[in-house]
């Protein structure tokens, strides 16, 4: 590892420490059977642990029930039936929650996701509650370990018009259809029309990065989650690079109804600062993710 990787890695590692000396979460993963909670979410892969780390901090584990992006399916939301498939990902999730709301069986009550509004409309509150960074992964020890890669870059790579970086060879990943951090990164390098050299991966399943030539966007929160033994280390063999000299930051969210926001449990679980998930500013820190000033803010709105 050189001394820029390092460096990058010692401050991931540093501020795991720091929210682990703030708080120890256990982790967990979908609610135990026949645990049925106040309110229940499916979804993004990126916010998942955090969310699992809230509902077993908030309110002694009996308020919020979040289902992991992967896992066993179907999943069953209530005691009486709601079984559905398992979303994985963001834009699933929000479909699963938009499908369940047409047919009004009431299986779920949020959705997380870790990418924005994506169709203009009024029918669901994307509630901001957190804030992560993305950065490309590359194997440790190899020749691309320490790169800073260009947003300009990555465009390239990823229409597949450029294949090696200082000489070495490039093969980059994303992660699979439906997944918050595959549109939010597309996006933010130009939306490219994805060659035929691009890989599909789970999103941050480092073991799947196995070559010395792969690259794949990855969480920072769930790089410092993974690492810093929260939750189950499928970080494999992966360090983090830099984007042009940093990260890219993006605010994370919590998917409701709009109809439902004045309701008291859905208000006091995500609505407003004082909110319950926007109080414990200890279990969002200890996974990696930072606080936000609008934490609560309903005034984006959209549809799925």
């Amino acid at each position: 590892m050189n001394v820029k990787s390092r460096a990058f890695a010692g401050a991931v590692v540093g501020a795991a420490a720091l929210s682990l000396s703030v708080m120890a979460p256990v982790a967990s993963a979908d609610p135990a059977p026949g645990d049925y909670r106040v309110v229940a979410g499916v979804g993004s892969d990126t916010t998942q642990d955090v969310l699992n780390g809230l509902g077993e901090s908030i309110d002694g584990g009996t308020l919020i029930a979040s289902y992991d992006a992967t896992g066993p399916s179907p999943i069953k939301t209530r005691a009486n039936g709601c079984e559905m498939d398992r979303p994985n990902g963001s834009s699933d999730g929000i479909e699963a929650l938009s499908n369940d709301i047409d047919a009004n069986t009431n299986c779920l009550d949020f959705a997380r996701s870790s990418r924005s509004v994506a169709t203009a409309g009024t029918d669901l509150t994307w509630i901001p509650f957190a804030s992560d960074k993305l950065t490309m992964a590359v194997r440790d020890g190899s020749p691309l370990e320490g790169v800073d890669f260009t947003t300009a870059q990555l465009k390239a790579i990823y229409e597949c018009s450029v294949t090696s970086v200082n000489g070495n060879p490039v093969t980059p990943l994303i992660p699979q259809s439906g997944s918050g951090t595959r549109s939010y990164f597309l996006g933010q390098i130009g939306n490219p029309t994805l060659g035929s050299c691009v890989g599909t991966m789970q999103e941050h399943d480092g073991r799947a990065v196995t070559s010395d030539a792969h690259i794949a966007p990855y969480s920072v929160a769930k790089y410092v989650s993974q690492t810093g033994g929260l939750v189950e280390d499928v970080h494999g063999d992966t360090v983090l690079t830099t984007v042009d000299g940093g990260q890219y930051s993006r605010p994370v969210y919590n998917v409701v109804e709009t109809a439902r926001l004045s309701e008291p449990t859905i208000a006091d679980t995500f609505v407003g600062a004082d909110s319950k998930v926007c109080q414990d500013t200890a279990t969002i820190e200890a996974y990696g993710f930072g606080t936000v000033a609008d934490c609560g803010s309903t005034t984006l709105k959209g549809e799925n």
